[in-house]
């Protein structure tokens, strides 16, 4: 009696093995893709920074601003409060021209606003900005009143306003927290080319610097 079906018996492992070759080269494929991805992701990271750009302060031009820390705030994170009027609603702009890598809220943001200054605190830095200036440079921008202004990926002018000073995250008062990180660390800022000397959280300490953060740099 015969079935049609073939009686070699090489037949029915012929399929299989292309199979098992197609999956092998997939695999390989697949390796070589992850590979890929993680030079791109990685090699950038292990690049030495580039030169420190010229930030400005983040905050308009001829305006000056307190710039301040405390016992426990973090070695180089600086605190600006406006030494005249009020801080609610200022414009945040950028220090330096650069792509925009964050933009949303980072932990929680409270209940803080200028109907309620005094309402709950929330967590972390509330609503925020992390802009990439290249050369292994960027800057943060935390405790913004609403929703930034800018989106991530958009590319940013120095100057540009990316948002408003708020009190929400672990807020206590309307300030702008903000931070200049070289590579992975956190470094002294720079305003206009002169150092802020806010180094360490050691002790309360505070200075004061007008922004040249202007149309014309």
């Amino acid at each position: 009696m015969t079935t049609g079906r073939s009686t070699s018996p090489h037949s029915d492992h012929r399929p299989r093995r292309r199979i098992l070759r197609i999956v092998g080269v997939l695999g390989v494929l697949g390796a070589l893709a992850v590979l890929v991805a993680v030079v791109v992701t990685v090699v950038p990271l292990l690049r030495p920074p580039g030169p420190r750009p010229l930030f400005q302060l983040p905050v308009a031009c001829g305006e000056t601003w307190q710039l301040g820390t405390y016992p426990g705030h973090d070695d180089y994170d600086v605190d600006l409060f406006p030494t005249e009027g009020e801080a609610w609603g200022r414009p945040v702009l950028a220090s330096y021209a650069g792509e925009v890598t964050e933009a949303g809220i980072n932990g929680s943001l409270g209940g803080r606003t200028p109907e309620d200054p005094d309402g709950p605190r929330g967590r972390g830095g509330g609503y925020w900005v992390k802009i990439d200036h290249g050369g292994r440079w960027e800057t943060q921008y935390l405790h913004l009143l609403e929703p930034p202004l800018v989106r991530v990926g958009q590319r940013v002018a120095q100057g540009e306003q990316i948002g408003r000073v708020g009190s929400t995250g672990n807020s206590g008062a309307p300030h702008l927290h903000y931070e200049q990180r070289r590579g992975w660390d956190k470094v002294e800022t720079h305003f206009d080319g002169e150092p802020s000397g806010i180094t360490h959280d050691d002790r309360e300490y505070t200075v004061t610097r007008t922004s040249n953060n202007c149309a014309a740099g």
